[in-house]
């Protein structure tokens, strides 16, 4: 990922946060507030909400117990996508119209690049427990 502070700071909040069952809960609460109060009109990526969402019950399984098959690197640096996207203040304020949004879009496409397999165990594994035995 390229340098960017605010990533680098959303990092250091998110090895704080994991391990802290509590803290992870609130922060899947604070990423569903705030993705209801994102205009996705401005976001021209079709699958960016799908994706932000697909991280939010990443991190509900993980912090439930639920989901544990997943190394520490994709898990902090998913976490910190979130954090980033949260946080209001970042590379490009969100409040910015029209392109608040892109540099939080542009961690989250990151974090698919790098992790994207680590992401689709996950999903399989959502999936898995949805179909019945």
């Amino acid at each position: 990922m390229a340098k960017n502070v605010f990533f680098d700071i959303a990092v250091k909040k998110a090895s704080g946060i994991l391990g802290k069952k509590g803290r992870l809960v609130m922060l899947v609460s604070k990423l569903a507030l705030k993705l209801r109060s994102v205009n996705w009109k401005e976001v021209k990526t079709t699958d960016v909400k799908d994706k932000f969402f697909t991280l939010g019950r990443l991190l509900k399984a993980y912090a439930l117990g639920h989901y544990r098959e997943i190394p520490w690197k994709p898990l902090l640096l998913i976490t910190a996508a979130v954090i980033y996207f949260i946080n209001p203040i970042d590379f490009l304020p969100d409040w910015i119209p029209g392109a608040g949004l892109t540099d939080d879009v542009g961690i989250l496409m990151s974090v698919f690049a790098s992790f994207g397999a680590e992401i689709n165990k996950f999903i399989l594994w959502e999936k898995s427990q949805l179909s019945p035995a």
